[in-house]
């Protein structure tokens, strides 16, 4: 009896055994169908919005000088690459004209002294002081009209890009003879997001960089905001102006703007973790839930800093997002999660 006894023990505990090997591999294999993800806590923080344009430097000014009238270049006094100031003689033109007008000037001037005296002691009237007058003030219009064109000056502290004669030339009309541009200080245009135009303030800092000047960074001041907004594109135009004072900044240079707008307290995810939905512009990530499931979330994108994205809506401080496995999960999946 006792052998029987044993031996029916014996055989209670294979089976007991045996069922409970079958429940471990079924959870076993279980576990192993689930998709494998690895995830990671993100974080809200202090994310500068400091966005990225790109413009051209541009000088301050640009005055193109030439003569109103066709006259012969006599003298040059400036290359391209001088820098003058304004009041600097660049050239002279033929002065025949300028000289006859000014000794036209001269004999009204005398004989307006003459009219002047006569009139005081009763000699001559009203009208014929008044003719003399007006006579001399046409004569002294035309006299300084002449000078101005026959001796040109910059109007401007620049420097000359463009001559366009050489001396002993006619001056033609067909172009200007120099161009002088004022870069002291320059000045970029910059085409912003329409979604900008609240954030953006006169005087604003901003940070410009240019690639022929590897290294160097240059300090410029939002200066002028327009008030209308391009249809076609809905962005508005900024001037942003750089001071500029040992002119390393040249016209003509290709740059990068940096608006610094402050900054958002924001979630930061990273950015392999958002995806993009097939057929729209639609960004998204994966959030895994406390009952191992995972939960699409359609997020709204901010600045991208580097390899992370500041995210606007969506994600929610301290969740844990889907970094690897995207591929093999979707919304409501129980997934694995490898740490």
């Amino acid at each position: 009896m006792k052998r029987i006894a044993i031996a029916a023990l014996a055989a209670l505990t294979l089976v007991s055994c045996g069922g409970n090997n079958k429940v471990t591999e079924k959870k076993e294999q279980q576990s192993e169908a689930l998709p494998s993800v690895k995830v990671q806590k993100v974080f809200a923080r202090e994310v500068p919005q400091i966005t990225e344009y790109t413009s051209t430097v541009q000088a301050n000014v640009i005055n193109n000088i030439a003569p109103q009238s066709a006259l012969r270049i006599r003298e040059i006094n400036v290359e391209i690459g001088d820098y003058v100031k304004s009041g600097d003689v660049l050239a002279r033109m033929d002065v025949a004209s300028l000289e006859q007008a000014k000794l036209q000037l001269v004999n009204d001037s005398t004989e307006l002294v003459r009219i002047r005296s006569l009139f005081e002691v009763g000699a001559v009237s009203q009208s014929d002081l008044d003719n003399m007058t007006l006579s001399y003030n046409v004569r002294k219009t035309t006299y300084e009209n002449l000078r101005e064109n026959t001796i040109l000056c910059s109007p401007v502290d620049g420097v000359v890009t463009a001559r366009n004669y050489d001396k002993g030339d006619l001056y033609t009309m067909r172009h200007h003879h120099f161009t002088a541009q004022h870069n002291t200080p320059a000045k970029l245009i910059v085409a912003n997001r329409e979604n900008d135009y609240t954030r953006i303030r006169k005087g604003g800092r901003c940070r410009i960089v240019v690639d022929a000047l590897p290294g160097e960074s240059f300090t410029g001041f939002i200066n002028l905001i327009y008030p209308i907004m391009d249809q076609a594109t809905h962005t508005f135009t900024v001037e942003v102006q750089v001071p500029n004072k040992d002119r390393r900044l040249r016209p003509g240079m290709y740059a990068k703007v940096y608006v610094d707008y402050g900054s958002n307290h924001s979630v930061v995810v990273p950015d392999v973790a958002v995806s993009r939905l097939q057929g729209s512009g639609d960004r998204f990530v994966y959030v895994l839930g406390e009952d191992g499931t995972v939960s699409y979330r359609k997020v709204e994108l901010g600045v991208r800093m580097g390899a992370e994205y500041e995210i606007l809506s969506g994600v929610k401080d301290s969740e844990e997002v889907v970094v690897e496995g995207l591929l093999r999960i979707r919304d409501g999946v129980k997934v694995k999660v490898e740490r």
